[in-house]
């Protein structure tokens, strides 16, 4: 396989996974719509696949290769989608929180 697909392959996989999320946190709740909800949301979403690709570079360092070449794509998988949800469910409850006071 070739070293760039198998380093990105969690990305690859999960791309369209996080589309579906990352729209369904754009769009929902509907309203209030403005331009700091706007930019909370884009930061929200930018943090959230930043944090992802960095948990999954370091889980696929960090494996242990003596359990083969496989293991590092499963740790960096579990590992990198536990991160995008951590940081989109704080983005969630924050935005809700911030939404409320409104």
């Amino acid at each position: 396989m070739n070293p760039l697909v198998e380093l990105n392959l969690a990305l690859v996989l999960f791309l369209p996974w996080f589309l579906i999320l990352g729209v369904l946190f754009w769009h929902y709740p509907r309203q209030p719509r403005g331009t700091a909800r706007r930019l909370f949301d884009g930061a929200a979403l930018l943090l959230a696949v930043a944090a992802f690709l960095a948990s999954v570079y370091w889980a696929h360092d960090s494996a242990d290769p003596a359990y083969g070449r496989m293991w590092r794509q499963v740790l960096a998988t579990a590992v990198g989608y536990g991160v995008y949800l951590a940081v989109m469910t704080v983005a969630f409850l924050v935005r809700a929180r911030w939404l409320r006071r409104r």
